[in-house]
């Protein structure tokens, strides 16, 4: 009995806000990689997680969540997905399930399907999302559903969150991987640099701490990573952090009644930071207010969008 060739390849996680695109990439490949928050729209830029087994290694592009852009950001953050595509080999379509009876949002399909997708050419896998929460008779409903108004090349329910189906997920993206190779090493698990994780850890506290729409106007900014532990272990790794926001009232919030509010946010995020690098951290914030930075290319751009 012959083995089937190994096979290598992009696939590229597309879908609305909080449809559960991080969630599913950090369950693939059993890592947190990708920040997960309760907010949508958390994720802003492309991320890459690289998934190994015995017979296929493939390079997942976690994109930010597909909606009508509101500012100078949001159109970044969709020319993101844009480009991400034109790299994919294969492209799975996130659809978590809904109480509709379309079983799915059915006017952000036919706008996934149609209008993102179908110019792109792509094989399209339909990934039903959120299967734990209804039945099996409704799964197999909304799969043949979503096959006959949309022809994916395969539908499949999973659970992001639980892991169901993941297995079967992997086998299903396998067909569309291109190269007979790996294009990376087997202990790598993202292409982005240490520093790029640091942010975004800083990030995802500033989701979880605080309210209403302080998240949405802050930015996290790496302005020193100097890595001094390795060479002496009585010193710690050294990170001095901007975080941006857009107004005085948002820099008043962040920093919290006598500083304990940003206290709060450097103990959290450094107890994840340390935990990630596997070594102790220094961790410095500074809160710097830059007016309404979404919306100015200069500084988007110098930000990395």
């Amino acid at each position: 009995m012959t083995s089937s060739p190994f096979s290598c390849g992009f696939a590229i996680i597309v879908g609305s806000p909080n449809a559960g695109k991080s969630t599913l990439l950090n369950k693939l490949l059993d890592f947190k990689l990708s920040i997960v928050t309760p907010k949508p729209q958390t994720t802003r830029k492309k991320i890459t997680g690289i998934y190994h087994n015995d017979n296929c290694q493939i390079i997942f592009l976690d994109t930010p969540g597909i909606m009508k852009p509101q500012q100078k950001l949001h159109e970044s953050m969709l020319g993101v997905i844009r480009d991400t595509l034109k790299d994919a080999d294969v492209v799975l379509a996130l659809l978590p399930y809904s109480g509709k009876k379309d079983f799915v949002d059915r006017e952000f399909a036919e706008e996934l399907f149609s209008g993102w997708l179908k110019p792109v050419g792509k094989p399209v896998i339909a990934v039903l999302n959120k299967c734990d929460l209804v039945s099996e008779e409704r799964q197999r409903q909304a799969e043949e559903f979503v096959r006959d108004t949309w022809h994916p090349v395969s539908v499949l329910s999973v659970s992001a969150l639980k892991g169901n189906n993941i297995a079967q997920l992997v086998l299903a993206i396998q067909p569309f991987l291109p190269l007979h190779y790996s294009l990376y090493p087997e202990d790598t698990l993202s292409t982005a640099p240490e520093r790029f994780f640091v942010s975004e850890i800083i990030r995802e506290k500033i989701f979880l701490l605080y309210g209403r729409e302080v998240p949405y106007s802050t930015e996290v900014v790496i302005d020193e990573f100097r890595e001094q532990h390795e060479n002496d272990p009585a010193r710690k790794d050294l990170i001095r952090c901007s975080v941006i926001v857009e107004r005085d009232t948002q820099k008043q919030i962040m920093i919290g009644n006598k500083g304990a509010a940003l206290k709060k946010l450097g103990q959290t995020a450094r107890a994840d930071i340390e935990e990630m690098l596997g070594r102790p951290v220094f961790l410095e914030l500074f809160i710097k207010v830059r007016p309404d930075w979404r919306k100015k290319n200069n500084l988007l751009k110098s930000y990395g969008y």
